[in-house]
């Protein structure tokens, strides 16, 4: 029988640690100082390279709920459940309303009372801010499809233009935000009914930190479509039997060698690698039982990596995010008391953790996490989803940027959605691991490959980022991506906002807490021509309702000083300034504001 890679018995014996391996948490400088592209922040530079070095240091952050807060988001749910049941009541009692439907003992009922009556009484009334649906790529600028509902929210149809009422043709004449555009879908583009009306809006929520979703045409056109004279759009079957092209092969080789790592594989979809890797490297072939493995979580993991732990089977302990105090806790008294009821010594052990917390904007303290996880055995499972391509100098990633040693990560996940302007994930490991992995995951060995035109997307992407194109162009994206998303950073700070988060890290959150709010907020920046990202319950907590900001390098500064002078307004209608408001030495703000780029 073949030795798992994974395997290995864990005892309560403490290693030597290397610091050589770890290094040192030093800020790597980003400054422009080549001379080679104009520096549009340079008179907030010292600021902002002073704001992200600090932020490197404070891996912890402590964030409450203010009381008067929490009683008025609770106060809100009270009285919007009270009158969803009793209207739910009354619509039983008279046989009719919105959304009543005869009882029938027919069918048993999908949802149970909480969920159809969350659904009906809070979802669908905000519903509008969510699933907003495009009619142009997701680049700096966008397009998204105007909708019109009938039936109180519960439903939606895009708006075309022969459907304005009387009292709206004047407001979408006048705004210049709004336009129509052809449907491509109809066969009678003429005709009026085909027009649909779209807004076009600044976009400050898709996932396009490098911009490629702006300057494909010049950066990555030219070989994504070669590619399809050779290959196929899909290849029709798994990468076991004939899903395996040369192009897949670059790929593999591309990603480990940018990693840092020995192999690679890639998947064709991102949450499939967490939710098929990890059930296969905790698989038992002995047939012992998978509750001898043990995952240590983070509290604030992304649900794929959730799924996978609960689909391996094995016993599962979370610890306090990124509280590496409390994981070695949990360590220690996991490998002390051995498996429940049995005692016996842990199979494995994984410590799972992600680079940059989409929810939450902050990297992970990989350094220290590393070095506890190496003092008692564990293995580490790194999902660099949002930081692979986006954090360090050169775009390597959460390992690059806290001066980690890739050898010292026994597991690397990714995807290729954030950065590459693609779809798709891989793991990136040993040989040994990588070929295991292939035979034994379902994501390798039943999932149908990735597209061969996606193969060569990121193929292309990443000569770019590496300058292997010959250009500077890679390492101009990395820094406009981190000057945007600092400079973006401290004027939402300078607003009295509370900011998540740390600096460097492209994704913002704001904490909005009122699910009312996600609603008003939402809505005021569409109406001004902003398409941001709002999320409610239960994607977070309760009472952490927000907004999320994912900046990108295409973005232009005059482009980001619109936007912000356009949320000093929102956020005094919407009344959201629950942080401290940040004091800025030295710093003229009107300067700052009105300067183009």
């Amino acid at each position: 029988m073949r030795k798992h890679p994974m395997r290995r018995l864990l005892r309560f014996r403490p290693t030597k640690e290397s610091s050589e391996s770890i290094g040192s948490t030093t800020a790597t400088s980003n400054s422009q100082d080549d001379g080679d592209w104009d520096d549009v922040y340079a008179d907030v530079r010292p600021l902002l390279d002073s704001k992200a070095n600090s932020s490197q240091q404070q891996h912890r952050h402590s964030h409450q709920v203010p009381w008067l807060v929490a009683y008025t988001c609770y106060l809100a749910y009270a009285i919007l459940l009270l009158l969803g049941q009793w209207r739910d009541w009354l619509s039983l009692l008279l046989r009719r309303g919105r959304y009543y439907s005869p009882p029938s003992d027919k069918y048993a009922k999908l949802l149970n009372k909480w969920e159809a009556t969350y659904t009906r009484r809070i979802y669908h009334r905000i519903q509008d801010c969510f699933n907003r649906p495009l009619a142009s790529r997701p680049g700096t600028r966008l397009l998204v499809l105007e909708r019109a509902s009938c039936d109180g929210k519960k439903s939606f149809q895009v708006l075309r233009k022969s459907q304005l009422q009387q009292s709206q043709v004047e407001e979408y004449t006048n705004n210049p935000n709004c336009m129509a555009v052809a449907n491509s879908c109809s066969s009678d583009n003429d005709d009026e009914n085909s027009n649909l009306l779209a807004r076009d809006c600044l976009n400050l929520g898709s996932y396009n930190y490098l911009g490629f979703a702006d300057d494909f045409q010049s950066t990555c056109r030219a070989k994504v479509v070669a590619s399809m004279d050779m290959l196929p759009i899909s290849t029709g079957s798994s990468l076991q039997t004939f899903g395996r092209t040369v192009l897949h092969d670059e790929l593999e080789r591309s990603v480990a060698s940018f990693c840092g790592k020995p192999a690679a594989l890639c998947f064709n979809m991102g949450y499939n690698t967490n939710a098929t890797v990890l059930p296969a490297l905790l698989l038992q072939q002995n047939g012992s039982s998978p509750q001898r493995n043990l995952i240590v979580s983070d509290a604030l993991n992304h649900t794929s990596i959730v799924n996978g732990a609960r689909a391996s089977g094995a016993t599962i302990r979370t610890f306090a995010h990124d509280d590496v105090s409390h994981l070695e806790s949990v360590l220690r008294q996991a490998i002390v008391q051995g498996v429940p009821r049995t005692r016996r010594p842990w199979h494995k052990i994984l410590v799972v953790i992600e680079g940059v917390y989409s929810m939450e904007g902050e990297y992970s303290d990989l350094r220290n996490i590393v070095r506890v996880a190496k003092k008692y055995g564990a293995y580490v499972y790194l999902d660099e989803a949002h930081s692979i391509g986006a954090m360090g100098a050169t775009g390597r990633g959460i390992t690059e940027y806290c001066n980690v040693d890739p050898a010292d990560v026994d597991v690397m996940m990714g995807t290729f959605t954030k950065s590459f302007g693609a779809m798709g994930g891989y793991i990136c490991a040993s040989k040994e691991i990588i070929d295991y992995l292939r035979v034994h995951c379902a994501g390798s060995v039943l999932h149908t490959s990735m597209s061969p035109v996606v193969c060569q997307q990121i193929i292309t992407a990443f000569k770019v980022i590496t300058g292997q194109d010959g250009t500077n162009i890679g390492r101009q994206k990395l820094q406009a991506l981190r000057d945007n998303s600092n400079y973006f950073r401290l004027r939402l700070e300078r607003m009295g906002l509370q900011v998540l988060g740390q600096y460097d890290s492209p994704v913002i959150p704001v904490m909005l807490y009122h699910m009312t709010k996600i609603a008003s907020f939402s809505r005021e920046c569409f109406k001004r021509g902003i398409a941001v990202v709002v999320v409610g319950a239960p994607a977070v907590p309760v009472l952490e309702c927000r907004a999320r900001f994912c900046m990108s390098a295409a973005h232009k500064r005059k482009d980001l000083d619109w936007a912000l002078d356009q949320l000093e307004e929102i956020v005094d209608i919407c009344r959201i300034r629950h942080g401290p408001r940040l004091d800025v030495q030295g710093i003229d703000v009107v300067n700052v504001t009105k300067k183009d780029d």
